[in-house]
């Protein structure tokens, strides 16, 4: 069974784009990244999946459940962060985490006290003395502590400082190797590179690459850095060209013997051919 599948699933506000024919599978256990700059539709997506928003045509399920239909549910097996987590200001955080406990139907304590630990969260704060990036750990231990079968995180570490971030992915980790799906929406690129074994790319609402992150990550783009007298301009070819300390650095996408045959005209001292990082690929992709 897929954790989600969504068939040709769209969205509109009025005549406003929001998500166009979104044809996306997410298998039970994967860890799934979900790529794509502000506005590019992931929110709107997510927020469509889980019912919180209506689709205005196509259709999705979530566990092999219809988010039309079986909405709480989907609800009930499912944990999410939002990408901005509001609280009632004067309510301590063991009440918030007990509220979210009950709407689940179970009891989480445990959970919840163990992850409190392990995110430095102190429960006996009220959420109006809370820092964003302390409230941010009372909505992921809230997505959290009930075990759900799949987690839905929409840009999840905001706010976090490095060290919450890496206690969180390995948290995450472990869930996941416990069975869990993750499905986690980011524009920060090296999230996604470092945690999730797939990825889907979208685009001005629309999906546009979807394969392992290694399959991604395989383009027949180059990075290029050459030392010399030389000079490059932009072309369908070459792209990004930087120069610094001596050096220019461009993305080459071209034939490697046309690039070394032009460089063999120049008077060059050093260069180095290198594979490009995932925010180049990114870039590449959105580029195209």
């Amino acid at each position: 069974m897929n954790a989600i599948q969504t068939i040709n699933l769209t969205k509109y506000y009025g005549k406003s784009r929001g998500i166009i024919d979104s044809n996306l599978t997410v298998k039970e256990g994967e860890f799934f990244g979900f790529i794509g700059p502000n506005g590019a539709g992931k929110s709107t997506t997510i927020r469509t999946l889980l019912g919180l928003i209506s689709p205005t045509s196509g259709s999705a399920q979530l566990l092999g459940l219809d988010i039309r239909n079986e909405r709480e549910k989907i609800l009930s097996r499912v944990g999410y962060l939002p990408s901005e987590a509001v609280f009632y200001s004067g309510t301590k955080v063991r009440d918030i985490l007990k509220l979210s406990a009950d709407l689940h139907g179970k009891d989480c304590s445990g959970e919840a006290s163990s992850l409190c630990d392990r995110l430095q969260l102190n429960p006996s704060r009220k959420v109006s003395e809370l820092s964003f990036g302390n409230r941010k750990k009372v909505a992921i231990v809230c997505a959290l502590q009930h075990s759900p079968e799949l987690l839905i995180l929409d840009e999840p570490t905001s706010g976090l400082d490095p060290l919450m971030q890496r206690e969180f992915f390995s948290i995450l980790k472990e869930r996941n190797g416990a069975g869990s799906t993750v499905f986690l929406s980011s524009h920060i690129l090296s999230e996604i590179q470092h945690n999730c074994t797939r990825a889907a790319i979208i685009r001005e609402g629309r999906i546009i690459a979807c394969d392992s992150v290694d399959a991604l990550s395989k383009t027949n783009a180059k990075r290029i850095t050459v030392h010399g007298n030389v000079q490059f301009r932009e072309s369908d070819d070459i792209r990004n060209i930087e120069e610094s300390n001596g050096a220019v650095n461009f993305l080459y996408t071209g034939n490697i013997r046309l690039l070394l045959k032009t460089l063999s005209e120049q008077e060059i001292t050093d260069l180095t051919i290198s594979e490009p990082d995932l925010e180049e690929i990114f870039m590449h992709y959105y580029e195209k």
